[in-house]
């Protein structure tokens, strides 16, 4: 999320996104996290997710392989336990997965508006429908984390500007398309998957805030709604 700066003499109070970690100049990198040797609460459904031997002990190629994910994805602290922040990212792939090509299937986005884009905070999957059709995804994406919720309800893409930076945290928020106060489609340099989430904006890859870029306009309707796991 970012700032709008002030036009016609109106002046919106926003939020943004959580400034990406950064090294400081001089230090050197910090040394790579050890592997844990102790199985995790989640450790037969993490085995299997990552096509490991389902066994529930931990192997050295277990924690290794838990540990990639994790650093693929931010979770911490990347050590390779099975525990249920790692097994939560998974579970949400997997219903992610599931969705398939329907996105809509419980008829929660309005299918009345014409071109619309929905997210389903639940899910964290975002995709655009014209009436029943479906235009553009399910993607994966990162929304409002606990205190920052992304705010449900109808509502309609007023400003767009694709070199937004937030003066609050000086980060670029490519693509942004805002839609509620502060809260925009914009890409990120992170995994959808990254805990615990944004500050309120609907966080993209490049590849898809470039779509929705080309396929959404002003004036065009957004809704959001569900809850977002741990909020």
């Amino acid at each position: 999320m970012g700032d709008i700066r002030r036009r016609s003499a109106v002046t919106l109070a926003v939020t943004a996104v959580v400034a990406p970690l950064t090294l400081t100049l001089g230090t050197a990198p910090a040394q790579a996290a050890s592997c844990t040797a102790q199985a995790g609460p989640y450790q037969k459904q993490v085995e299997k997710f990552l096509g490991r031997p389902v066994d529930g002990k931990q192997s050295s190629a277990d924690c290794k392989a838990i540990q990639a994910f994790q650093n693929k994805h931010g979770i911490t602290p990347a050590i390779g336990y099975a525990g249920p922040v790692t097994w939560g990212v998974m579970d949400l792939m997997n219903k992610q997965k599931a969705v398939g090509n329907n996105p809509n299937k419980a008829g929660k986005c309005p299918v009345n508006k014409g071109r619309i884009a929905c997210v389903n905070l639940g899910l964290q999957l975002s995709w655009i429908q014209d009436g029943d059709k479906l235009v553009y995804g399910p993607v994966p994406v990162r929304t409002g984390r606990d205190g920052f919720e992304t705010r449900t309800g109808l509502k309609k893409i007023y400003w767009r500007d694709i070199d937004h930076v937030s003066s609050l945290y000086d980060v670029p928020m490519p693509y942004s398309q805002f839609f509620d106060g502060g809260q925009a489609f914009h890409s990120v340099n992170l995994s959808m998957w990254n805990p615990p989430g944004s500050h309120g904006c609907v966080n993209m890859t490049t590849k898809d805030a470039k779509k929705y870029w080309s396929l959404l306009k002003t004036g065009d309707d957004v809704y959001v709604y569900g809850r977002k796991p741990g909020t």
